[in-house]
């Protein structure tokens, strides 16, 4: 019994501590981030690891780019502008941020 006990432990143990990751990244595949986003490496847009480096020291990152992911933006990353994304809420928007920035 033991011997089935632990590894199953384990296993769930593991699956908790990356399902915040997976949460997030579900929140970004439905809302169509995934379409030009990747975790990381370039597609249409940049890599969620390059936008967390480039805003890792800007405390306001968090609420600019929140309304960005709402209402769009252009000039940040070159010259494809990010359309706005009307079916993404004002909490689903700082989630996603949130989870962006987190990316390492």
């Amino acid at each position: 019994m033991k011997r089935v006990l632990f590894p199953a432990l384990i296993s769930a143990a593991a699956l908790l501590a990356v399902a915040p990751a997976f949460a997030d990244q579900a929140l970004a595949t439905s809302k169509n981030c995934m379409a030009c986003h990747a975790v990381d490496k370039k597609l249409v847009g940049p890599a969620f690891k390059d936008v967390a480096a480039k805003y890792k020291s800007d405390k306001t990152a968090a609420d600019k780019l929140a309304v960005k992911v709402i209402k769009g933006g252009s000039g940040a990353w070159g010259a494809v502008p990010m359309p706005a994304n009307p079916q993404v809420n004002d909490a689903e928007a700082k989630k996603l941020v949130a989870w962006v920035l987190s990316q390492k």
